[in-house]
């Protein structure tokens, strides 16, 4: 720390802000407090109106929310019948649940590597990793950017693969003007405190087709049913009656939760709206400063950014990325790394994957930091974080 020191004077802030934070407001909790009161905590009404909601902002037909992100990957490869001896293609810069998803059906993740400027996986480098095995595509929107659906929608039709959009950043976002939800076979979304809307923990699962829909629901509400045309006993002998006709997990999502993602939903367009601000501001105050590469977009995204990621140009610079990290701290301003590439993890190499198989990803990922994003920070913070990056820069500067 005792470079740090050298800066001179007191820190860039006092108090310390985050990289992200959830924004709960006072009808966010009396929703909660409506429901705790009601009849129904789990299993009731506001269950239903959610999925409503979800299929009216994103234009799906078809919504199931469960108790987490994580859950929501799970069973859509559950329902898109991914199993042992399968292989599906994932981006290695993502959240180990987008690869775990696929060992939780027994088959194997295989790692494409991403594109360079958009950190989103690279169509061209899922084609060269599809075989006679591959299964699906679960193709991630890192950062809230829409990766290239199109594109990518076009390489699971002519090899007869699942297209699954890992949309756990992207609530909000829109591609070629359509919302995302719509895009993929199936849709995922997270409700973490850190997204752009949360529910505390939570997350969907989006589809048009009403079979994988109707096997989402089995496989995140225990695999039971109780619709008489799908049991074997079609004379049940009462209302109580259920069959299990499936294996699957209970995912639920709460009421309470619901009302809560509920009550942040009718704050989307609000919140989107100061994230694109903070991240205009950002993207003005660092795109003519070559110590700084700033994440391009694709023009057909119009995002809603989760993360704002700077990556720096340590060859222009005489720290580490860890020392700027850490100086960054000393400012008050707390930064995070967004993602350890997947396969480095010790549970994957265990199983034979190495360093060196997506070289643009572990390039990425020596050299990135994602600084302070969120709606409720106000402008005095964002010009504080812009404040202490450009402060550093030129301390660090060769």
């Amino acid at each position: 720390m005792d470079k740090i020191a050298l800066f001179g004077g007191k820190p860039v802030r006092e108090k310390k802000i985050f990289y992200g934070h959830q924004l709960i407001e006072d009808d966010d909790i009396r929703a909660v407090s409506d429901v705790l009161k009601s009849d129904y905590l789990t299993c009731g009404p506001k269950i239903d109106e959610l999925e409503q909601k979800l299929c009216e902002i994103t234009g799906a037909k078809y919504a199931v929310v469960v108790s987490n992100g994580t859950a929501a990957l799970h069973v859509a490869c559950m329902a898109v019948g991914v199993t042992a001896g399968d292989e599906v293609i994932t981006t290695p810069i993502t959240f180990a649940a987008s690869a775990n998803c696929a060992a939780y059906c027994g088959a194997k993740p295989v790692f494409a590597d991403i594109n360079p400027e958009t950190y989103n996986i690279d169509p061209a480098k899922i084609k060269e990793k599809i075989n006679a095995r591959t299964k699906a595509v679960v193709a991630v929107d890192f950062t809230g950017q829409a990766v290239e659906a199109d594109d990518i929608a076009e390489i699971c039709h002519d090899n007869g693969l699942i297209f699954i959009e890992d949309a756990a950043h992207s609530i909000g976002t829109k591609y070629k003007g359509r919302s995302v939800g719509t895009l993929a076979d199936i849709t995922t979304f997270s409700f973490h405190p850190v997204k752009t809307v949360t529910s505390g923990e939570g997350g969907a699962v989006l589809t048009n087709d009403y079979e994988l829909y109707k096997k989402i629901v089995l496989a995140s509400h225990h695999g039971i049913t109780h619709e008489v045309e799908e049991m074997r006993d079609k004379n049940p002998e009462g209302p109580w009656y259920y069959e299990e006709i499936a294996l699957g997990y209970n995912y639920r999502m709460t009421d309470f939760q619901a009302a809560l993602l509920l009550s942040q939903l009718k704050k989307l367009d609000r919140f989107s709206k100061r994230r694109k601000e903070i991240v205009d501001r950002y993207n003005k105050a660092f795109e003519e400063i070559p110590e700084i590469f700033v994440q391009k977009e694709i023009p057909e995204s119009d995002t809603t950014r989760h993360l704002y990621i700077i990556q720096l140009v340590l060859d222009k610079l005489s720290c580490s990325r860890r020392e700027f990290f850490d100086a960054m701290a000393a400012e008050n301003v707390q930064c995070q790394v967004h993602y350890v590439p997947v396969y480095w993890f010790p549970y994957y190499e265990d199983m034979g994957y190495k360093k060196g198989l997506c070289p643009e990803a572990e390039k990425m990922y020596r050299s990135v930091m994602s600084i302070p994003l969120y709606p409720a920070m106000t402008d005095q913070e964002v010009d504080d974080v812009i404040k202490a990056v450009k402060k550093l820069i030129e301390y660090y500067r060769k």
